[in-house]
């Protein structure tokens, strides 16, 4: 009985399904366990919890300007930046 239901599931025509759903789960668990461990808003702890609101905008601004932010922001928003002036600016 569980033969024709993995025939069913594990075929080469499916595998992008799993790929897709996969990086979302990732994509998803990344964001979660960020938040949860490093976001200032977010607090587990009874005692943290009990501090109530906290301005403390560094720690705001260090979590907000994150490594991949600072180096995406100068750049072109292209996905393949030499393709496209390769077409677009002709010599």
């Amino acid at each position: 009985m569980a033969a024709p239901t993995v025939n069913r599931w594990l075929r080469p025509e499916v595998y992008p399904l799993f790929a897709a759903v996969g990086a979302a789960v990732g994509i998803c668990g990344f964001s979660l366990v960020r938040n949860i461990c490093i976001n200032p808003e977010v607090r587990v702890s009874k005692e943290n919890r009990a501090a109530g609101v906290l301005d403390n905008f560094a720690e705001g601004e260090k979590y907000t300007e994150h490594t991949l932010r600072k180096f995406v922001r100068n750049k072109s928003p292209e996905i393949m930046p030499a393709i496209n002036g390769f077409f677009t600016n002709p010599k």
